[in-house]
């Protein structure tokens, strides 16, 4: 990721069953250029979710968390807002 959010915690939720709108509370850093710029608190992230399923790109940076692996994704094209 060149420029985005790195999203390190969510809160709430809201989809839509009849349109796939999505909307959720988000957390984390802003990256410029590659690197972490600065944290990013109470922001939200909007898209819809048939469209954010069809955009993951997946990362091979799979790492233990409790029993499991988790690996990174990345979704390009997302609203991002916040005050």
């Amino acid at each position: 990721m060149g420029t985005g959010l790195l999203v390190t915690s969510m809160i709430g939720s809201t989809i839509s069953a009849t349109t796939g709108d999505y909307s959720r509370g988000a957390a984390g850093f802003w990256v410029e250029n590659g690197r972490i710029s600065h944290p990013v608190n109470e922001c939200t992230i909007a898209g819809n979710l048939r469209d954010m399923l069809g955009r993951i790109v997946p990362a091979n940076d799979a790492r233990a968390h409790l029993s499991v692996r988790v690996p990174s994704i990345l979704i390009e094209g997302m609203t991002l807002a916040g005050a």
